[in-house]
């Protein structure tokens, strides 16, 4: 016949999942009772309600059952968190994912997003990733606007990234690493993929790409809150969000909705960079507000936020020999600019 003490030392055969000791070295035994064969045990786990604790009851029963049990009754709770805080705490397990995305990876995320399309979202992006690395950072950039990829075009980047093992190696142009859509698409050919086959290949660009070791890795979003947007809030719980708009009060309205469902997924706003803010003339050095004036400052009171710059109409000085269309150098006028926002997200970021 199974005694108490029978019971005792066959626990000693199982172990906690969490602690990885056993529940009678954990002090977990709580209650046991025997009576004419069988057997009722209070246990207590360092967590309950978990698969854990399914696997540690079916191996309870499997035990008792073999020391002659006729049939076993299980109780569950928690040890204390005293208990808990004398037995070393809980072993939380390693990160299985990627590198980049893991808790203690010191990469910032910083998601530059706007309401709607046409407002330089991908110029603001582009030069704050090179002026970044100019400052001394070591900086990605993803082109996750999946339907109208154009970091590449604008970064003056013609070749392709390289595959080594099963392992993507980005582009680097201007001391930035570079991921694109483009890349992967021939002949400018249109992206007609629904969403899970876009949030499948956002998702490659993180596990599947060699990042090595980032400050920033800059994302230049989709305008909107569409599927992409949706699933790089999901992936980046702990990204920082730039919004991009005009002066024009539509194009602030509109952006204030991608401000909105930032701070709903409980993002940080950095901040708005309003572009297109003015036209100087070169001749006469007067201004222009050619798009009205307000909607930068009108967005950042309406998300409390703080205006991080504001860029003017203008065209970087080609070089053919180093050709990039949209990237404007240290010593132009709105370089100048894209550094001082550069140096303030620095700041912000604690970098």
């Amino acid at each position: 016949m199974i005694t108490e003490a029978a019971v005792m030392e066959a626990l000693k055969r199982v172990k906690d999942r969490d602690l990885n000791q056993s529940v009678v070295e954990t002090g977990g035994i709580r209650e046991v009772k025997v009576k004419e064969g069988n057997v009722s045990i209070k246990i207590a786990l360092a967590k309950t309600g978990t698969a854990e604790q399914m696997e540690v009851q079916q191996e309870i029963v499997q035990v008792i059952k073999g020391e002659g049990a006729n049939s076993v009754g299980l109780r569950f709770e928690e040890l204390t968190k005293e208990e808990l805080a004398k037995l070393g705490g809980v072993k939380e397990p390693a990160f299985q994912g990627p590198a980049i995305l893991a808790p203690n990876s010191k990469t910032t995320f910083i998601a530059v997003t706007s309401g709607k399309g046409g407002v330089g979202k991908s110029t603001v992006s582009v030069n704050l990733a090179t002026t970044l690395a100019r400052l001394g950072k070591n900086v990605g950039i993803i082109d996750a606007d999946i339907y109208g990829f154009s970091v590449p075009d604008m970064m003056g980047i013609e070749e392709r990234p390289k595959v080594i093992s099963d392992r993507i190696y980005p582009v680097e142009r201007f001391g930035v690493k570079v991921i694109s859509m483009g890349f992967f698409v021939e002949d400018n050919a249109p992206v007609i993929w629904r969403g899970p086959m876009l949030g499948k290949m956002l998702n490659q660009f993180f596990t599947e790409v060699e990042w090595g070791d980032l400050d920033y890795l800059v994302l230049d979003l989709p305008p909107g809150t569409g599927d992409v947007a949706l699933d790089l809030h999901t992936m980046l719980p702990h990204s920082k969000e730039i919004l991009v708009t005009t002066p024009h009060a539509t194009a602030a309205f509109v952006a204030a909705r991608a401000g909105t469902m930032a701070i709903k997924t409980h993002h940080e706003i950095l901040g708005v960079v309003e572009n297109m803010a003015y036209f100087e003339s070169k001749v006469t050095g007067e201004k222009e507000f050619v798009f009205g004036t307000g909607g930068g400052e009108r967005l950042t009171e309406e998300l409390k936020t703080e205006l991080l710059g504001q860029i003017p109409l203008g065209q970087p000085e080609m070089n053919k020999d180093d050709f990039a269309p949209s990237i404007y150098q240290a010593d132009h006028p709105i370089g100048d600019i894209y550094a001082q926002i550069a140096k303030r997200v620095i700041e912000k970021t604690n970098k």
